[in-house]
C-alpha cells in the first residue's frame, strides 16, 4: 500500500505523537510506502520552521531541515505533472491530491476537516483520518 500523509498530520506526528506518530512509525516499519512531493516537503519545512515549534525541535537536538531530510529518505518523492484545481479554499491541498495521483497512492491521510476530509476521495483515492488510515494498516 502507498499513502500520502498531509502536512498537518506529518507535523502532528513529528512534534506531538498520537495516531499521526503511529502512522509515521508504521511507514518506518514498512507497513506502507509513504509518498510525497517536493512541494509538500517544502511546505513541511516551512511549517516546522515556525517559531511555535522552535523550542521543541531544539530540545530534541534537531532542526526543521533534519526532520524533512529524514522524511525524504523514508518517502518516495514523486513529481506531479499536473496540479488539479480541486480545493478552492486552500490551493495547497491541491498539491496533496497531485502527489497522490502521481504516486499512485492507495490512500490520503489528512487531519483537514475543512477541506480535504469532506471530499471523501479524489480520483478513487480515499481521503481518511489518521485513525481510519491506521485501521486499514492494522489487519495487515
Amino acid at each position: 500500500m502507498r499513502f500520502v500523509i498531509d502536512t498537518n498530520l506529518l507535523v502532528s506526528g513529528l512534534m506531538f505523537g498520537g495516531l499521526p506518530r503511529q502512522l509515521l512509525d508504521a511507514a518506518r516499519a514498512g507497513d506502507f510506502e509513504l509518498c510525497t512531493s517536493e512541494v509538500l516537503l517544502a511546505e513541511l519545512l516551512d511549517v516546522l520552521g515556525r517559531s511555535k515549534f522552535a523550542d521543541r525541535i531544539v530540545q530534541a537536538s534537531l532542526s526543521p531541515q533534519i526532520l524533512v531530510d529524514d522524511l525524504r529518505k523514508l518517502a518516495i518523492v514523486v513529481t506531479p505533472t499536473n496540479v488539479p484545481r480541486v480545493v478552492p479554499t486552500d490551493p495547497d491541498d491541491d498539491h496533496v491530491l497531485a502527489a497522490a495521483l502521481a504516486g499512485a497512492a492507495d490512500l490520503i491521510a489528512s487531519g483537514d476537516r475543512r477541506d480535504l476530509l469532506p471530499l471523501g476521495n479524489y480520483a478513487g483515492i480515499p481521503i481518511v483520518s489518521a485513525r481510519e488510515a491506521m485501521e486499514r494498516i492494522a489487519p495487515r
